[in-house]
């Protein structure tokens, strides 16, 4: 009696032990849950993805917890983690893309547009409130827009996965040389060499970057209203002010993209229906102005059709990707699949 007694005992210290080191590596890791989820997003190009990568960053740390010893800081063990782990899921897979990444703009907006194309793996737009620090920290939090932009994610697709690695852990989030060399494997010299080649390629895929406008700023918000207003009342005029001359629209999904502010027009005509047609709900994706929009069905209701992300400048909006998603892709902004309004 005395010895089953004392098993349970020792079985009851077992379990305040191991629920004592869950607590304690609960509350020492979860506070990098929200910027790996930013990093392996950088390096996947999908939101979803990037989540599953975190969930298997965290279960591979809680694994090797207990053999940690301290010998990088927390914070580095984990993007260590989380890196391998990117690098493991990309073999898998080429890179995400957007339709003006797979050829030209199309000749005809009058022509309905190209049907859905799965043989291509989509670049996706990922939520502002996912990835933002909660930092009372302004610079913080404009870098970590900086490095969100859709363009940018999509310029970093061209890269070899361990390039691209190397310039996200390098020069987004600064981590010295010899410490990115440790989490890769390699030599300081290798680190240092694939980080010019890197640099080389961005110029090469991406040589022109504009200014972008914060999405908080007053010149960002009131082009997203006259977008959204332009394709609730079915204004064209409207959408004409907003866009810039050389204005592109993309289709995400599909090989069809447009180009040109006259072209894009001649496509939104269609787009916008009739006054009613459309509701929209104001958002932000990739630190960018976003809308999500909901399509009027034969009952009057408005579902959830996908999501338009806006690239704004001073002079302008600049390109509109549509993400057709449909309630996922709304879901994950935290929103309903039917519009309130409807």
């Amino acid at each position: 009696m005395i010895g089953w007694a004392g098993e349970q005992e020792a079985m009851m210290a077992d379990r305040a032990g191991a629920a004592a080191e869950a607590g304690e590596f609960a509350r020492r890791t979860e506070q990098y849950r929200r910027e790996l989820l930013a990093h392996c997003y950088r390096m996947l190009g999908s939101a979803d993805e990037a989540e599953d990568l975190v969930q298997e960053t965290y279960l591979r740390a809680w694994r090797s917890y207990g053999t940690f010893e301290g010998r990088s800081s927390l914070r580095v063990w984990l993007y260590r983690i989380a890196t391998n782990a990117c690098l493991t899921a990309l073999q898998q897979g080429g890179r995400r893309a957007l339709p003006s990444g797979l050829g030209g703009p199309a000749d005809d907006p009058d022509a309905a547009p190209d049907p859905p194309d799965t043989g291509v793996t989509w670049l996706q737009p990922i939520a502002d409130t996912l990835v933002t620090p909660p930092s009372a920290d302004p610079a913080t939090i404009v870098e970590t827009r900086e490095s969100l932009r859709l363009a940018l994610i999509a310029s970093l697709q061209y890269l070899p996965t361990r390039q691209r690695a190397v310039l996200i852990l390098r020069e987004v989030l600064g981590f010295p040389a010899t410490e990115v060399a440790a989490m890769l494997g390699t030599s300081t010299a290798a680190v240092k060499s694939a980080l010019q080649r890197a640099r080389a390629r961005l110029d090469e895929v991406a040589p022109e970057r504009n200014h972008l406008t914060d999405p908080t700023e007053p010149h960002a918000r009131a082009l997203l209203d006259q977008y959204i207003t332009g394709f609730q009342n079915a204004d064209t005029t409207a959408l004409e002010r907003a866009l810039r001359a050389d204005a592109a629209i993309e289709m995400v999904g599909t090989r069809t993209w447009f180009s040109g502010r006259l072209t894009c027009l001649r496509h939104l005509t269609h787009a916008v229906g009739s006054p009613g047609d459309w509701r929209m709900t104001p958002t932000t994706a990739n630190a960018q102005p976003a809308a999500a929009a909901y399509l009027r069905d034969g009952h009057g209701n408005h579902r959830a059709y996908g999501l338009g992300v806006l690239t704004v400048t001073e002079s302008g909006i600049a390109r509109i990707l549509v993400f057709d998603g449909g309630a996922d892709l709304v879901a994950k902004f935290g929103l309903p699949p039917v519009h309130p309004g409807s």
